[in-house]
């Protein structure tokens, strides 16, 4: 049995990711904002959602949306102020709702303070606190390490005749967390967010902190060839994942601990046997390294209950599993997985064993927007244009109405709205009791009152459809069996080795509940059910 009794919040909880310049914009400047969220955490509660995790809002000079800190103690105007978030954060916790920022340790800007100060000579006490180093021996750059965001990893200095690493854009420094100055720094920026009263942290590129202290060159990936991402030109082996990095994610976590029941969230991007290494080796790191393979995986029945079983037997004794479905680094999933699959897609998100992390918007249906070349943003599409590498797609503004905008400016969005947001939107989802958004608070509310759903173990059930997935989650004597049509055609299931009946709790067309079934079950092509098990004489 892997149920547990007394679960935690992040355990039980779900996580709606809050992409702040699409969410809600407040002041009519196109550009969403702390206010903005304010005003739409009603919705987000109503939702049935635990907790929010909002992406980055310190001041920035906005060369990568905020991922480029300039200050991590503070508001970016675009976004609010600190007074602002103080009353965001009290709102939320009104409502009952955590809020888990996003914390960005690997860079800073280059206009950050303590990177003016490192660039003006090699004297400087804040030299160490950034990675630079010589030129190579014919003047180019120390090594081979490639930037996310294409090119070279390194930037020439004229002024200090060195090199300093960007691993992403050329303004995004990376910080030198082998200098204690720099760790002790960082993690007192956290303890003083923690101060204000947060629940938690997800932390960016938690992987990338720490550097070989050699800077040893990166091995050439033997099956990349031109056309395909530069990125995957060579095998990160020394510029992450370095050994080194499991002591601060330790330290991160015991000041976490020190707060109490607060949440630290790593976003790894990995296969399955180093993705476990980051709970730690006595669950003493995160506690919920981020699971991204609903989000990788081709959208086939058979290679995600393969997975789904693969992680499960992965984890370590007593850690908590966990799931994302999308971001704002990926394609959402109505434009993955295809429009009549996204609610058998947030059926499985949401009821499979573990924390669930839903995307702004994915609970309305929204799908990539195609982004003309005059209005791209994205630094990742304008470096490496042509490659479909790209994210403005998956940030377009949140679709509240019908009206100019879609609710969510009286301004023209810095992003274009879809073409269809008069059709996919809140207000005519809210008031249509078979759309999406329905299906969603619908499934939302039966987790939430469903210990099995919840916190329950996991079982897989083996039908004989191959486009069907089955699995039962089990608490306390009671046993909830889902069932998922991944394909276009209707089946009809022997449930028999299930169980002899019960009844349905959910379809994803909201039109089933409280049907009885018996030993067979009809399911419609890209349906999905949940359906409670009964026992003899009930």
């Amino acid at each position: 049995m892997n149920d547990i009794t007394n679960p935690h919040w992040w355990q039980a909880g779900t996580v709606y990711q809050i992409y702040p310049r699409s969410f809600q914009d407040s002041n009519g400047d196109g550009v969403g904002d702390l206010p903005g969220i304010t005003q739409r955490l009603p919705y987000v509660q109503g939702l049935g959602i635990d907790a929010i995790w909002i992406s980055p809002f310190y001041p920035s000079p906005m060369a990568d949306f905020g991922y480029d800190v300039s200050n991590y103690r503070d508001v970016d105007p675009l976004f609010g102020t600190l007074d602002d978030f103080d009353a965001l954060l009290a709102k939320a916790h009104d409502l009952g709702l955590k809020v888990i920022l996003d914390f960005v340790p690997c860079h800073t800007s280059d206009r950050h303070p303590w990177f003016i100060e490192s660039r003006k000579s090699r004297a400087n006490p804040k030299r160490d606190w950034y990675i630079w180093a010589d030129a190579a021996p014919d003047g180019g750059p120390p090594n081979n390490w490639e930037s996310n965001f294409g090119g070279s990893a390194w930037e020439w200095d004229q002024h200090t005749g060195q090199y300093y690493l960007h691993s992403f854009l050329v303004h995004q420094p990376d910080l030198n967390w082998r200098n204690p100055d720099v760790k002790a720094e960082m993690l007192d920026v956290m303890r003083w967010w923690l101060e204000k009263g947060i629940d938690g942290y997800r932390v960016d590129v938690m992987a990338g902190m720490v550097k070989d202290d050699q800077l040893r060159d990166n091995p050439p990936n033997p099956d990349w060839q031109e056309g395909m991402n530069p990125t995957q030109k060579f095998f990160f082996v020394y510029n992450y994942d370095r050994p080194e990095v499991h002591e601060i994610i330790r330290e991160m976590r015991a000041l976490m601990d020190s707060y109490g029941d607060r949440v630290l969230i790593g976003e790894t991007y990995f296969p399955l046997d180093q993705l476990m290494k980051f709970y730690g080796e006595h669950l003493d790191e995160s506690q919920l390294p981020f699971n991204f393979e609903l989000i990788n995986i081709h959208w086939h029945r058979a290679m995600i209950q393969e997975f789904v079983e693969q992680y499960e037997a992965a984890l370590p004794a007593g850690a908590w599993p966990n799931w994302v479905l999308g971001n704002h680094d990926r394609h959402r999933v109505a434009s993955r997985a295809g429009v009549q699959q996204a609610r058998v897609a947030q059926m499985l998100l949401l009821t499979l064993r573990g924390t669930p992390t839903c995307y702004y918007g994915d609970e309305l249906g929204m799908g990539d927007v195609p982004i003309p070349s005059d209005k791209v943003q994205d630094p990742w599409e304008l470096n490496v244009p042509g490659l479909g590498l790209g994210r403005d797609p998956e940030r377009t503004p949140m679709q509240w109405d019908s009206t100019q905008y879609a609710g969510f400016s009286t301004a023209e969005p810095w992003l274009p709205l879809a073409a269809d947001y008069k059709e996919i939107n809140v207000d005519g989802e809210t008031r249509d009791p078979t759309s999406i958004l329905s299906f969603f608070r619908g499934m939302l509310t039966l987790r939430s009152s469903t210990p099995a759903l919840a916190v329950g173990s996991y079982r897989s059930v083996y039908v004989t459809v191959e486009d069907v997935m089955a699995y039962e989650r089990a608490h306390i004597g009671d046993t909830i069996v889902v069932v998922l049509n991944f394909g276009p055609d209707g089946q009809t299931l022997d449930m028999s080795e299930v169980g002899t009946h019960g009844e349905i709790l959910l379809s994803t067309f909201c039109d089933r509940a409280g049907v009885e079934w018996m030993e067979s079950l009809n399911l419609r092509g890209n349906e999905g059910i949940v359906l409670r098990l009964k026992k003899a004489g009930e």
